[in-house]
């Protein structure tokens, strides 16, 4: 019968060289993990030293990927629904231009959710967050407003063409220009309610945005 005392350990077994090399690639996670959560720390904690020294590194950091929104301590509940529309503008190859027709992308992250227990961060949050810094970057206008409004026009434009360049181009031709606009419509008073509200939806179009090559994903074809 084998004592406790003569139970094999893997990781001793190992070679040096092999053991030097799990050491290494922990000691870099952690470093990963530890830089990260200093700098979500530095973007949500109130503004200190360090913060205002290093404000530049730890925005290029957060925006847009990480952008926080906590609003733990007053709730604003959603009092509107918004729906992010895209469409297209293509040139086929017998020269013509073609207009698709708006396609709803946040109708579809909505039936990628519905049922699904474990929804992935993109479907929920993606394009949710990223028009949100779209429109606080933005004037009434739609002209940018300092260099993160810039930086949310790229992330936009990137997010509309991951999804639905294949799409756009499966029949031939290439992509142009692409709009973008949102339908806002107010959300329904419960009905022991007396206010009244309009369901009428409101459109906010943007102006037509010429795509570039680094618009598009890695490896597409628009040419």
């Amino acid at each position: 019968m084998q004592s406790y005392g003569d139970e094999p350990r893997p990781l001793a077994a190992l070679s040096l060289p092999s053991r030097i090399i799990i050491g290494t690639a922990a000691c870099a996670v952690a470093v990963v993990v530890a830089v990260h959560v200093a700098m979500m720390f530095l973007h949500v904690a109130p503004s200190n030293t360090l913060s205002k020294q290093q404000g530049a590194l730890i925005s290029d950091y957060v925006y847009p990927e990480y952008e926080q929104n906590w609003k733990l301590f007053a709730p604003n509940p959603l009092q509107q629904n918004t729906h992010v529309q895209v469409r297209a503008q293509l040139r086929t190859e017998d020269g013509a231009a073609r207009t698709t027709g708006w396609t709803d992308l946040t109708a579809r992250d909505g039936r990628a959710i519905l049922h699904n227990p474990l929804p992935s961060h993109t479907q929920q949050n993606q394009l949710r967050r990223g028009w949100e810094l779209f429109l606080n970057t933005h004037n009434a206008q739609n002209r940018p407003v300092g260099l993160r409004g810039e930086l949310s026009e790229r992330y936009i434009r990137r997010i509309v063409l991951l999804r639905m360049e294949g799409e756009w181009t499966r029949s031939g031709g290439r992509i142009e220009r692409i709009q973008v606009r949102s339908q806002t419509t107010a959300v329904r008073p419960p009905p022991w309610s007396s206010e009244k509200i309009s369901d009428k939806p409101v459109f906010r179009v943007l102006p037509w945005w010429q795509v570039t090559a680094d618009d598009l994903p890695k490896g597409a074809n628009n040419q």
